[in-house]
């Protein structure tokens, strides 16, 4: 589905990542692991045309997508989370999730929202609950709930996230984790960047490990979570796992 080949990018004269190169197939979780940055949400963030690339390939289902404009990387079924949820936080939570479509309702006036609304608050009722409520006046998991709701109204055939544990309380971390291995399951995929790496190798099938802008190790979970030079440098005390 994603094929990544020898990509360099960055901004202005400073590159970030220097000759990446990866892949992600239909149905996985695949989760991207790496220190402070290390170039993880710079990664992320080319992918989905928001950072140029300078060089290489990102092809997405066959298409090389590298320089196209992100509301067209949206709308050829590739969504991003962000780090840190960016979302509106003027806007109710059903204003949110519709802008989430705003590419499909561009293109098709006819979408029937109110069923697709109703699928993302079966996923998380507490969405429903808030449906008239403003984003900002959400507690962090709410919101993070939210930006994974609104990213789904694109109706993406890959689903991006960007540290989504990031500022959460353990057990809210949990609840996301457990949304997010649903999805999968559901038969979605999912590239997953998280600094909280065990949780992210618990629930993920294949894992990256990037550091300074540069992939220096990939495997299944199972072999990354029993590497020990990631134990050592990502899996120590400070790193909890999501069962604990």
């Amino acid at each position: 589905m994603l094929k990544i080949r020898n990509l360099y990018s960055g901004f202005g004269n400073l590159r970030v990542l220097k000759g990446v190169s990866l892949h992600v197939n239909p149905g996985e979780i695949v989760t991207i692991i790496g220190g402070n940055g290390s170039g993880k949400s710079t990664l992320l963030s080319t992918i989905a045309g928001i950072v140029p690339a300078l060089e290489g390939e990102i092809i997405f289902n066959d298409e090389n997508v590298a320089g196209k404009a992100p509301e067209k990387i949206v709308a050829a079924g590739c969504s991003l989370v962000p780090e840190g949820r960016l979302i509106f936080n003027t806007l109710t939570v059903r204003e949110n999730l519709v802008m989430g479509a705003y590419t499909r309702i561009r293109g098709d006036r006819g979408i029937n929202l109110g069923d697709e609304l109703a699928v993302i608050f079966g996923m998380f009722p507490r969405l429903q609950e808030r449906e008239h409520q403003l984003g900002g006046t959400l507690s962090g998991g709410e919101q993070q709930m939210l930006a994974i709701g609104r990213a789904l109204m694109a109706k993406p055939r890959l689903i991006m996230l960007d540290e989504p544990s990031m500022g959460l309380a353990p057990i809210i971390v949990k609840g996301i984790f457990e949304e997010i291995r649903k999805l999968r399951d559901a038969g979605n995929t999912i590239l997953l960047v998280e600094q909280n790496a065990r949780a992210a190798l618990r629930i993920a099938d294949r894992g990256y490990v990037i550091e300074t802008g540069q992939m220096v190790l990939e495997g299944t979970s199972e072999e990354l979570l029993n590497n020990n030079d990631v134990q050592r440098a990502y899996l120590g005390k400070d790193y909890r796992s999501i069962s604990d």
